[in-house]
């Protein structure tokens, strides 16, 4: 197991002019604002998630562990091993929710580390492997369930769904239904704070869609959002929507590229916005964690 290296504490970011290309529709990103790696060693960062006071809990997944980013600057290890967590989001009692791809289970990790198992399969068949996910208002959850073979996989045969779709689990945990279907290899995954609109990203399609939620898990309206598929997915106050792969593109709520984010990693995976004041955008790109100073702030759930 590589050991990570911590190169920047404290959420001070650096400026400077050449780490960022912002196109010129509503730029996003701090004035001279500086994409800074954090820290780095790494297997691969995945599903980073900020807590109500602003730390930042990512996955090193390879690896099998849950990382912390705190807002004074400080990393550890917050949970190892893992379930090979994945995708992570927290709820609104503070729970983090993983998609452990080891068994292909969703969790629920309270703050000291204990974990309970959410669902475990679809109608008596194993999931795929639970990839990315999102936490509505009311408490359901989303996620999705595409498929990506994994070496520590053992004595498993081939994809026991019937494809790869959509999944959504109640507040009160009680239903648990698939959702969407149809789609080639969903990936990316985020709703708008008011619980009304959800986004996925068909990655094996390039594609990203937009729905319209209604109360009980209802997904309906199929749109088109915008031609570019993504791993991970986040929403800023203004509904701009942040994809991920060759570093980050910024898209306005109605599909329109409005920026550029440019890591120097082979691939981008995930995002979120994080710090005291949620208005650093946190990214996993591959072997490191990267920050970057935004102008906006992370669409906060509601309190509602």
């Amino acid at each position: 197991m590589r050991h990570f290296r911590v190169l920047t504490i404290g959420l001070a970011l650096a400026v400077g002019p050449n780490a960022i290309q912002i196109h010129a529709q509503g730029p996003v990103v701090a004035e001279n604002a500086e994409v800074q790696l954090l820290a780095d060693g790494f297997e691969f960062t995945e599903g980073p998630a900020a807590d109500a006071q602003g730390n930042v809990f990512f996955t090193d997944q390879p690896n099998d562990r849950i990382m912390k980013w705190s807002i004074d600057g400080v990393l550890s290890t917050f949970l190892q091993p893992a379930g090979r967590s994945n995708g992570l989001y927290f709820d609104r009692e503070g729970n983090l929710l993983a998609c452990a791809d080891e068994k292909n289970q969703l969790w629920s990790i309270d703050p000291q580390g204990n974990v309970k198992v959410l669902i475990a399969d679809y109608q008596g068949k194993l999931l795929n492997g639970p990839n990315d996910l999102w936490v509505a208002p009311d408490g359901g959850i989303y996620f999705t369930d595409p498929l990506y073979k994994r070496p520590y996989w053992q004595g498993r045969g081939g994809m026991e769904q019937d494809g790869q779709h959509v999944y959504y689990l109640s507040a009160d945990r009680k239903s648990f239904e698939r959702v969407i279907e149809g789609l080639v290899q969903p990936n990316g995954i985020i709703g708008t704070p008011d619980g009304d609109k959800l986004y996925v990203a068909d990655i094996g399609d390039r594609k990203t869609y937009s729905f319209d939620l209604a109360p009980g898990g209802v997904v309906t309206n199929k749109q088109l959002f915008c031609e570019m598929g993504s791993d991970g997915m986040t929403l800023d106050e203004q509904g701009n929507v942040y994809l991920t792969g060759q570093g980050v593109t910024v898209f306005d709520s109605a599909g329109h590229k409005v920026a550029q984010i440019d890591v120097s990693e082979s691939w981008t995976a995930n995002v979120t916005f994080g710090g005291e004041d949620h208005r650093t955008l946190f990214i996993t790109a591959s072997k490191g964690l990267y920050a970057v100073r935004m102008k906006v702030r992370g669409a906060l759930p509601s309190t509602n």
